[in-house]
């Protein structure tokens, strides 16, 4: 009985189709683009050599089910930038006039939820050569006492490149070099790594009174050309002197015209003059002309330092700088000072009190003080002390001390800073002292410690304060990965104690501290609190829009993920099958933690099934959608984007898109499919159209997108339709990409083959990233017109037994009839029996 069941199984054809199996993401790097070299010095070294301004294009090939998802980031260069998101099957990242701080280290990041993701990574190197400058310097030293003096020049030539440049020195148009020339050295400073060549011109002579060039080279990568700078030298090159018309330090009234002169005294050649001005650029209405600068109307904001900066390229820029102080006063504070000594927060009678008055003035230190109490000047006695400079305050600040407190201390206390003489108004600040006078408190109003707004919304933060005199308040932030505020500033204050913000941003999420504020209060402790602030924010989910392609009758698990939101975590989720609404999925119980994701599973891909699916998802603020666009792996070219295939821009003429329905009621009878291979007026495949102006031997290539080798072997399954008397050729290549683009040929079919769809199986095994291009040959005539549809790329070796080429088949709904296949029940059931007798 066993031999019985093992002939029988060896004579029963075996067939299996594999279910839905879940792989794990891989990727691969290939460059596009304008790249200058590609180096690969080995597997994980990968160099891609791009000159400044031009267009960086990188591809990252990936396989694996569920089709993954791309990332890109980088790292090294600069401060590291990211990317967004790509498309899935064109996992391309563009950088126009890439610019040299974005040369690194890139990364793509290839992820689908199974195993580990894929990592791979290359090289940007960056070229670039920049002006060159050139600079001189002189030296002058005794040698032998009084007789004579030998002066040297060196000459020093500057630039940044990538790679390092290399320098020629010139004087007129002979090169120079150290074995030509005993007067003459040539050298590179060790701490300029190569970006520097220094030409030094020992002991002076006549001849070396001349001009001098240096030529700076990349040695044309990249085609990047050579570039040159030139100086004449001559014996009155000197470098550039200054002096000023005005003293360094300038103190002027608001209102008055301010004109600065910056004389030269020395240089050759004749130098340059520029004014600049920090922190800031000039003010409104400055006008600098050559060495001379005028500020019209000045005001305080346009205190600073003005610098005067001569340069002629020879020794050092010669700088004059002014210090330009417009009186101003601003800011008048106060503070109360219980006594120190005792540690005291009150003020109690019989202890010491501080009252101390400071203003924000330029010049600071010209600023006088005046106290007054109860309107009458404050007279000084052994009690009563007034310092102007405590070590413990801000400079410039007048303190009036009380020392054991009294009674009849009590009253107004008035402090008036001005600046004598000068038409600036005068500023003053009032302090009460009484046995109300207390220090602050502060608190949150019931309700208002955790504040919850949406995003865009303005948001109230509030803290109350408490005491005489009521101190402003300010605010902070405690978070210590966000330690400015919303305003930019790490502080800011309210007089009110209100924090308001306009549109909030989910980055400002946090905590936030309000704190008592030391001036115009007691100079104390800070009393503080803490508000929460919470910014909801609708979801962003992940994939935003993913292509799923899985070969017909296998399952496919559609994921939608909650990346962040504010609710973080899906209130609802909603699926959607061509804008028709599916019944929901599993409810999560009332147990289990909020769901981060929403699932949709196929049990098995079919035509019916394939289309776009939406995951709507939302927190309770919004919603945001995941796009799932779902087919099989063979390409019907029912998509206006034909499955990712391009026309080759070098062919004589291009392949069209059709159905039953599009084609032209006039196209020419006896060549061409009626319908595609389905038989239904609506299915669209590719042909080409032979009628004129096409003429013989013209070429029409559809060129698929680049795939990954990650198998040895691939078998490329197609249907063709090859009808009419005029019929060409219809021809598969194979473009391998690891190395340029070489197309090789798989297959070539040509002749009438009937008004029929017939399917071939071709082999391929690239040997690296590739692309398959179908090439249509025109023939000999109109009646030419060749068709091809449902095309499938898939790895392991083709089907051995070929169909014959010439073989009829046909897909139902075609009207025509199917091939009876073979059966084998008669011959076994009939050895089973001998087998029995």
């Amino acid at each position: 009985m066993e031999v019985t069941c093992l002939l029988l199984l060896a004579l029963i054809p075996f067939h299996c189709q594999g279910q839905g199996v879940y792989a794990p993401a891989q990727a691969q790097i290939v460059h596009a683009g304008q790249a200058c070299v590609v180096k690969e010095d080995n597997i994980s070294e990968r160099v891609y050599t791009i000159r400044e301004g031009d267009t960086l294009v990188l591809q990252c090939l990936v396989t694996g089910h569920p089709r993954p998802q791309v990332r890109w980031t980088k790292t090294a260069g600069s401060a590291s930038d990211k990317f967004q998101e790509t498309s899935v099957f064109n996992e391309t990242l563009r950088i126009e006039r890439i610019a040299r701080t974005q040369g690194g280290r890139y990364y793509c990041k290839a992820e689908n939820g199974v195993g580990v993701p894929a990592i791979k990574s290359i090289r940007v190197d960056v070229q670039y050569l920049d002006e060159p400058v050139l600079t001189v310097h002189q030296t002058v030293s005794d040698v032998r006492g009084n007789f004579y003096q030998e002066k040297t020049v060196f000459l020093r030539c500057t630039v940044n490149s990538n790679p390092p440049a290399r320098f020629i020195w010139k004087r007129g148009s002979d090169t120079l070099s150290h074995s030509q020339d005993n007067g003459v050295d040539i050298y590179e400073p060790l701490y300029t790594q190569g970006e520097t060549k220094v030409l030094k011109l020992k002991n002076l002579r006549p001849q070396d009174y001349a001009s001098y060039t240096c030529q700076v080279s990349v040695r044309n990568v990249c085609g990047i050309p050579d570039k040159a700078v030139t100086f004449r030298l001559t014996n009155t090159t000197a470098p550039p002197a200054l002096k000023l018309s005005v003293n360094e330090t300038l103190v002027v009234n608001p209102g008055e015209n301010v004109t600065v002169q910056c004389l030269l005294t020395g240089g050759d050649p004749l130098p340059q003059l520029q004014w600049s001005h920090g922190p800031g650029p000039l003010p409104l209405g400055a006008l600098a002309q050559g060495g001379t600068l005028s500020i019209p109307s000045v005001q305080a904001r346009d205190s600073g330092y003005y610098n005067c900066t001569a340069t002629n390229n020879v020794g050092n820029p010669a700088k004059k700088t002014v210090n330009l102080l417009v009186r101003s006063m601003k800011n008048a504070t106060f503070q109360i000072t219980p006594d120190v000594i005792k540690e005291s927060e009150n003020i109690q009678l019989g202890q010491d009190l501080k009252l101390s008055c400071h203003v924000d003035a330029v010049p600071q230190e010209k600023v006088t003080y005046q106290w007054f109490k109860n309107g009458k000047p404050a007279r000084m006695s052994k009690r009563l002390l007034l310092t102007r400079n405590d070590p413990e305050l801000p400079a410039v600040t007048s303190s009036l001390e009380l020392i054991d407190l009294h009674f009849s201390d009590y009253g107004t206390y008035l402090c008036v800073a001005s600046f004598p003489g000068a038409p600036v108004p005068d500023l003053s600040v009032e302090v009460n002292i009484s046995s109300e006078t207390v220090p602050p408190t502060i608190s949150v109003p019931k309700g208002r410690a955790v504040v919850t707004v949406r995003e865009g919304s303005p948001a109230e933060l509030q803290c109350e304060v408490r005491g005489k005199p009521r101190p402003p308040v300010l605010w902070s932030r405690v978070d210590k990965d966000a330690a400015l505020l919303p305003s930019g500033l790490p502080l800011e204050e309210t007089s009110d104690g209100k924090l308001r913000l306009e549109r909030v941003s989910r980055d400002m999420s946090g905590t936030y501290r309000c704190q008592t504020a030391r001036y115009n209060g007691f100079n104390v402790r800070p009393r503080e609190a803490q508000v929460q602030l919470n910014v909801q924010f609708p979801p962003e989910v992940e994939p935003s829009s993913q292509d799923v392609r899985q070969a017909l009758g296998r399952p496919v698990l559609l994921r939608c993920s909650l990346l962040r939101g504010s609710p973080q975590r899906i209130s609802s989720a909603v699926w959607r099958f061509k804008g028709q609404l599916l019944p929901p999925p599993p409810a999560v119980p009332v147990a289990a933690e909020a769901p981060d994701h929403s699932e949709l599973r196929l049990d098995a891909v079919t035509r019916d099934s394939s289309g776009s699916y939406e995951c709507s998802v939302s927190n309770d603020v919004g919603s945001a959608a995941c796009l799932f666009q779902v087919s099989d792996n063979t390409c019907h070219f029912e998509d206006e984007k034909i499955c990712g295939y391009t026309q080759d821009l070098t062919d004589n003429f291009d392949w069209t898109r059709q159905n039953a329905l599009t084609q032209n009621p006039k196209r020419s009878p006896n060549t061409g499919p009626p319908t595609d291979i389905s038989g239904t007026p609506e299915g669209y495949y590719m042909f080409i159209e032979t009628s004129r102006p096409r003429e013989l031997g013209d070429r029409a290539r559809l060129v698929s997108p680049l795939y990954n080798a990650s198998a040895k072997f691939y078998c490329v399954s197609f249907f063709y339709h090859m009808y009419g008397k005029h019929i060409g050729s219809l021809n598969l290549l194979v473009r391998s990409r690891n190395r340029g683009a070489l197309d090789t040929h798989a297959w070539s079919l040509s002749g009438n083959k009937g008004n029929v769809w017939q399917q071939a199986h071709v082999p391929i095994n690239p040997s690296g990233p590739f692309q398959i291009i179908f090439e249509g040959v025109r023939g000999s005539g109109y009646l030419g017109d060749i068709a091809i549809d449902d095309v499938t790329l898939k790895k392991g070796e083709c089907p051995r037994k070929q169909m014959d080429p010439n073989k009829v088949v046909v897909m139902p709904g075609s009207g025509a009839p199917w091939q009876p296949r073979p059966q084998l029940w008669g011959p076994v059931a009939i050895f089973l029996l001998a087998l029995q007798r």
